[in-house]
């Protein structure tokens, strides 16, 4: 069941769709802790380093449905804006994004509605992050509901990146000179080998503790 508005006043459904969707928040959150602490348990090792969420503001959803053509009601907020709900997860190394992202795939009560791989597929501006957006069930007291949200998976080096892209973009609105746009690029590329190496070396490290083990019990 798609989420529908209640019958009642324009403010009392404003105040229910947030409802929905800090309640999806909660769902996903909870998943990730639990999923969390599985992967500490079985493998003593935490494939999260941290995680973000927010609900999107009144105005930047405004502006997002003026920008694609649509007219401002709650309607169409909760019919064409994808990322109302937003969980950042913050990962050590590059591995842990898809392991994450499959380890969400794979619960029974998830929908996968899309996803947008910027790692294997960078944008131009060398932003790279693992998006999907999916729905969850919410259940209300009378009803179940399936609200959406967006997932954005990427290493601590990309979100340092991303942040920093972001504040660049807001600081010229959109239009950073060239010399500052070549320089972030120069950036994303070093974030990229950065990620590869620390990879490269937590791969080693695991191995070295492995034959360890194996010697220990030999």
């Amino acid at each position: 069941m798609e989420y529908k508005l209640n019958t009642n006043s324009e403010v009392d459904s404003w105040k229910e769709v947030i409802l929905v969707y800090n309640s999806a928040l909660k769902e996903i959150g909870t998943k990730l802790e639990i999923l969390n602490d599985e992967f500490q348990h079985v493998h003593r090792y935490n494939p999260i380093e941290h995680i973000k969420s927010r609900i999107k503001t009144s105005e930047s959803i405004v502006k997002k449905l003026k920008k694609n053509g649509y007219e401002s009601t709650i309607e169409n907020m909760v019919k064409y804006v994808n990322d109302i709900a937003g969980i950042r997860i913050i990962c050590s190394f590059t591995t842990d994004i898809y392991r994450i992202a499959e380890m969400l795939t794979n619960q029974t009560d998830i929908k996968v509605l899309s996803v947008k791989d910027y790692i294997k597929n960078p944008k131009a501006s060398g932003y790279k992050s693992y998006h999907m957006i999916v729905s969850i069930p919410i259940y209300l007291s009378d009803r179940i509901v399936d609200a959406k949200v967006e997932i954005q998976i990427r290493t601590v080096a990309m979100d340092f990146w991303a942040s920093l892209e972001h504040k660049i973009h807001y600081k010229f609105e959109g239009n950073a000179p060239e010399y500052i746009k070549d320089d972030l690029y120069e950036c994303a590329k070093m974030v990229s080998e950065l990620d590869a190496k620390m990879l490269s070396l937590n791969e080693e490290i695991q191995q070295i503790e492995k034959e360890m083990l194996e010697k220990g019990n030999m």
